[in-house]
C-alpha cells in the first residue's frame, strides 16, 4: 500500500475523509469533541497563516490518513518546533506503513524547514502507536499534566 502512497497537505476536497477520520480519532480517545471546534479545526487546517497544518496519505485518490500538526516558537531552542498532535489511520488501512510514512514526512519536513524537533504523545497503553514510534525514537519519560478551565 505505501508504494502507491502519497503523504500531502489536506485540501479542502479533503474534508469529508478528514471529519471521518477525526471521529474515530476522537473516538478512539473517548474526547467529545464539539461541533464548533472541528470546524474551527478544519478551518485552521486550510488557513495558510495559521499554526495548524494537517497532511494526508492517500492511496489510488483516497485519504486513508491523517497528521494534525502545530509549529510553534518555543523557549529551549532558537527555531521552531512541530508538535504532532493528532495521528490517525483508518483501521482498514494499519500495518501498510500509512503512519510510518506520515512520520517520515514529517521529519524530512523538520530537516527542510529548520524545526528544532518533532515531538508528540500518546496514551501510555496504545501499544500499537508506541510499537510505530518506538520505530522512530524512545519516549523521553516525561509525564504530562493537564489544567482545564471548567
Amino acid at each position: 500500500m505505501t508504494s502507491s502512497c502519497t503523504i500531502r497537505a489536506a485540501l479542502p476536497s479533503d474534508e469529508a475523509a478528514w471529519r471521518r477520520m477525526w471521529r474515530g480519532y476522537c473516538d478512539f480517545y473517548r474526547a467529545q469533541v464539539p461541533e464548533e471546534t472541528t470546524r474551527r479545526t478544519w478551518s485552521r487546517i486550510l488557513d495558510p497563516d495559521s499554526a495548524v497544518m494537517c497532511i494526508v496519505a492517500e492511496v489510488d485518490g483516497q485519504v486513508y490518513g491523517f497528521a494534525n500538526c502545530v509549529v510553534h516558537e518555543n523557549t529551549w531552542e532558537t527555531q521552531p518546533v512541530c508538535y504532532l498532535e493528532d495521528l490517525f489511520v483508518m483501521p482498514s488501512a494499519r500495518g501498510h506503513g500509512l503512519g510510518t510514512a506520515l512520520i517520515e514526512w514529517l521529519r524530512n519536513a523538520m530537516r527542510a524547514e529548520g524545526w528544532a524537533r518533532l515531538y508528540w504523545t500518546t496514551k501510555a497503553d496504545n501499544a500499537p502507536a508506541r510499537r510505530l514510534y518506538d520505530r522512530f525514537t524512545q519516549a523521553d519519560g516525561f509525564v504530562r499534566y493537564v489544567i482545564r478551565q471548567k
